[in-house]
């Protein structure tokens, strides 16, 4: 007789899990330490702005964060790149919504594989989900060229951009099944693999994904302050 498949859980981090991006915690907190310069601030200063005065979309100032990322990350030295990915979730992993929290905690003990999928890097993305009950994560990983530093380029990027290909791909390799299979994202990037969950769940989404949500009939939830609903 062959074993049961296990459904999967598949969760985006960041908006979704985490209350931020934990790029934009790594970027800032290698500026603070000096691993990346100061200048680095001036990529996104204008798009933050513009975000915080609600002017400017979250895109905007995340996509500006991303480039500020990718043009100075060259040179940096593994090492230091995995100490400060630590660092940061020492002091922010528990920054976290609670209703997110909470599902994991649950669909854990009902037996879920859970499946973590993110553009954040790998490197932070592994001290941040095992915590959380992760069974496998996949995110971004920057090539190591000589001496150990980082050349700025990412691994089969084309690959991770496809949330829909990665969990298909996880679900093939670790013998799991779509049958009960539960998804949540925030942004119109997890759109591909929310398309293929039984159940999609949409929390505090952009307006993207909100009117895609809606049209689809998935379940929107709204996390703020205190107040956990649905919409």
């Amino acid at each position: 007789m062959s074993k049961k498949r296990q459904s999967v859980a598949v969760f985006d981090v960041d908006g979704t899990i985490f209350r931020s991006s934990l790029l934009i915690s790594l970027v800032e907190t290698m500026v603070a330490e000096g691993i990346l310069p100061k200048k680095v601030q001036t990529y996104y200063r204008d798009a933050h702005k513009r975000w915080l005065d609600r002017e400017g979309g979250y895109g905007e100032y995340i996509n500006a964060m991303v480039d500020a990322f990718y043009e100075n990350i060259k040179g940096v030295h593994y090492s230091e790149f995995a100490e400060i990915s630590k660092k940061v979730v020492e002091n922010q992993g528990k920054h976290t919504y609670r209703y997110t929290r909470n599902l994991i905690k649950q669909l854990k003990k009902d037996g879920y594989f859970l499946l973590a999928v993110s553009h954040s890097p790998k490197t932070i993305l592994d001290q941040f989900c095992p915590g959380l009950g992760f069974d496998k994560t996949y995110g971004m990983i920057y090539e190591i060229g000589p001496e150990d530093r980082l050349t700025g380029e990412v691994v089969d990027k084309h690959l991770i951009l496809n949330k829909s290909y990665i969990v298909k791909r996880a679900v093939e390799k670790e013998q799991l099944t779509l049958t009960g299979s539960v998804g949540v994202g925030d942004t119109e990037s997890d759109i591909s693999f929310l398309d293929i969950v039984e159940k999609p769940i949409c929390l505090n989404p952009n307006s993207h994904l909100y009117r895609h949500a809606k049209l689809n009939e998935w379940n929107v939830v709204v996390e703020r302050k205190d107040v956990i609903y649905e919409i």
